[in-house]
């Protein structure tokens, strides 16, 4: 059970800088925390608590309409739904301010496509990078799974600047100890505007690391503070060990900060480069107040916080003027109440609009996308320009030079005009070239490495076959049969060099990196999978001949043709001179000799014109067959594997996009 206590105004009490006489101001019921022990006696000389039962306040008993969201009583979940990232949590019913739907919306989609950026970065981007971001959904689900009808709201400040005397003035009663001694606050106080008598806010002082010995419950006078959760922290510039660790624990977990300054220290350094200046993204749930403006002259009151205002505006942190979104700067003085009256106002806008939390994360996530957007956000003009269509060109041009796709092109070109030579040439020229052979003298010509391509040699009906020498098996045409073609390494490494380059062009450093990372992996074993490729190809192709026209067979009939009528002009003319009957006489055996002898090389000329096209377009035939295999290679080991991380690059972007609030599409 809890005990009453009731402040006396008479008695003396100092802010922590100048000590001063507290004006007589009665407060509302405050009871200790139940189960837990009593503060010591020292800072509390109202004396020991009793132990008569709570009273109820003018507010006890009434129901508690349902907000937005509906959860457990008291902030225990029970597996119920986190009200803002739609996981499975829960939430005590509160009060839903106009508007507050559509932001709490906005929020659980942003938080939605954090979460899922940081699991399709996971794997690409270091550990470090995406830590903040891990850092706050985890927060998110902690602060799920607790009350939403309470918000939490931290006064901090600098040693004697009067925090712990604000913190009483606001709780009205002393509940934080004040004092000469510094530091003076060593432990986080609590004071608990209650929405129900239960336990509603525990999940949240547990979380946030209050012993349950400065844990108290206070009795609302006013409806609209219900909720409230105010925690007087240590200093935070405190040279006690522990303390700023304590106030920088603590400044991450709460959903609003009431930063106490004074006249001598509103521009200390500490407070603006370690704190606000970090937050300044923080601005909706800030409270800036300029504290024992009682010590000021009037006329420097304005001069004091123009100067403040200047200041944070150099941090910047927005100021909420005008009607427009920031942070709330004040000048009061907890120890005559001048100005407490507008703070409480303030934070009772911030208890009963139920959204601080919400916007507490909301710049949680602004400030983790900000320090992300290196890392997904490119700062260039043009963009990534990605796998374009002439980088794909590019590469499958180099491929098609690193397996000679051009060299076996023009092989095949020269062994089809070789065929045609022998199959449309003279029979002498046939005679001699197979004399050549057989002394070794002849020419040889590798067959294109190509798929379907197999030796140098014809069918049954293959050139030469008209003197009964065909170019089947063996190359008896002097082909020799072809050897596996080595892949060149340089040139496929400048290939998967210059993909990788391009298309990684205007990429965040870490995902141009992850690019090229894909790029190189696979190229790894791209020349030996080409190799193979190509043997096996070849041995697939081994029966395949180069193609035989049907005007081939008809220019070596005729050509056989020529020799005959050579034959035959020689015997009359070798007839005519032995004295034979000289048939025809002596023109017509010298007519037959010369025209067989000068017909036979003429009709050969006219057949190597007519064999140059048809040459040419098989050498394109072989070169597109074998370019077509290095393509296939290439697209499954660089191109797709690229083409993949490029594609998750551009889902982490538009996940994003949508984590900025839709405010980042550079």
């Amino acid at each position: 059970m809890g005990t009453d206590v009731r402040t006396d105004g008479g008695r003396a009490w100092d802010d922590g800088l100048i000590a001063r006489r507290a004006r007589t101001d009665g407060g509302g019921g405050v009871r200790e925390e139940a189960g837990g022990a009593t503060f010591p006696a020292g800072p509390f000389p109202a004396g020991p608590f009793d132990t008569g039962p709570f009273d109820t306040g003018p507010f006890e008993g009434a129901p508690f309409d349902a907000g937005l969201f509906d959860g457990a009583r008291g902030g225990r979940t029970g597996g119920r739904e986190e009200w803002w990232d739609g996981r499975r949590a829960g939430g005590t019913r509160a009060y839903a301010a106009p508007g507050a739907a559509t932001e709490e919306e906005a929020l659980r989609e942003r938080l939605r496509a954090l979460r899922e950026l940081v699991g399709l970065s996971r794997t690409r981007l270091d550990g470090e990078v995406l830590a903040e971001a891990g850092r706050i959904l985890d927060e998110v689900t902690a602060r799920g799974r607790l009350s939403r009808a309470y918000t939490t709201v931290a006064v901090a400040g600098a040693t004697g600047s009067g925090k712990s005397m604000l913190f009483n003035t606001l709780a009205g009663v002393q509940l934080s100890e004040t004092g000469l001694r510094r530091p003076t606050t060593s432990l986080p106080v609590a004071c608990v505007w209650e929405t129900e008598w239960d336990s509603g806010a525990d999940g949240l002082l547990e979380r946030m690391g209050v012993p349950p010995r400065a844990r108290r419950r206070v009795q609302p006078r006013d409806p609209a503070l219900r909720g409230l959760v105010l925690i007087d922290l240590p200093d935070h510039d405190s040279a006690a060990p522990g303390h700023r660790e304590q106030v920088d624990r603590m400044l991450r977990l709460v959903d609003a900060v009431v930063w106490v300054t004074d006249p001598e220290k509103y521009a200390d350094a500490v407070l603006h480069e370690r704190y606000l200046r970090p937050l300044a993204g923080h601005a909706e749930v800030t409270f800036v107040v300029l504290n024992q403006v009682d010590r000021l002259p009037g006329d420097a009151v304005d001069t004091v916080m123009d100067d403040l205002r200047r200041l944070l505006d150099e941090d910047g942190m927005a100021l909420g003027e005008h009607g427009e979104p920031g942070a709330t700067v004040l000048a009061l003085s907890a120890l005559t109440g001048q100005g407490v009256g507008e703070l409480r106002h303030s934070l009772r806008e911030l208890a009963s609009g139920r959204r601080a939390a919400a916007l507490r994360l909301s710049a949680d996530v602004d400030g983790a996308v900000a320090r992300l957007r290196p890392v997904y956000m490119a700062d260039t003009p043009q963009g990534p320009a990605g796998l374009t269509e002439r980088a794909r060109e590019e590469f499958e041009d180099r491929l098609a030079c690193a397996v000679g796709a051009w060299a076996a092109g023009q092989t095949a070109e020269r062994l089809w005009l070789r065929h045609a030579e022998q199959a449309c040439g003279t029979p002498w020229a046939r005679l001699l070239r197979w004399y050549e052979t057989r002394r070794g003298r002849g020419e040889t010509a590798p067959a294109p490495a190509v798929p379907g391509a197999g030796p140098a040699s014809g069918d049954g009906n293959g050139a030469g076959d008209g003197n009964g020498n065909g170019t089947g098996e063996g190359g008896r045409d002097g082909a020799v049969a072809p050897e596996t073609v080595a892949v060149a390494r340089p040139v496929l490494a400048q290939a998967v060099r210059a993909l990788a380059e391009e298309a990684s062009a205007g990429l965040p450093q870490p995902w141009a990196r992850s690019v090229r990372d894909a790029a190189w992996r696979g190229a790894l074993g791209l020349p030996e999978a080409l190799e193979d490729a190509i043997a096996s190809a070849e041995d697939d192709g081994d029966e395949a001949r180069p193609p035989r026209p049907r005007w081939w067979t008809v220019v070596s009939c005729a050509q056989w043709l020529m020799l005959a009528v050579q034959l035959t002009g020689l015997y009359l003319l070798v007839d005519l001179i032995a004295g034979g009957p000289g048939w025809g006489g002596v023109w017509l055996p010298v007519a037959l000799l010369t025209g067989g002898a000068l017909g036979g090389p003429l009709l050969a000329g006219c057949c190597r014109i007519a064999a140059r096209g048809p040459a040419r377009a098989y050498g394109l035939e072989e070169e597109r067959g074998l370019r077509r295999l290095a393509t296939g290679w290439g697209q499954a080991w660089v191109l797709e594997p690229v083409a993949a991380e490029l594609l998750r690059y551009r889902e982490v972007r538009e996940q994003y996009v949508i984590a900025a609030g839709g405010t980042d599409r550079t």
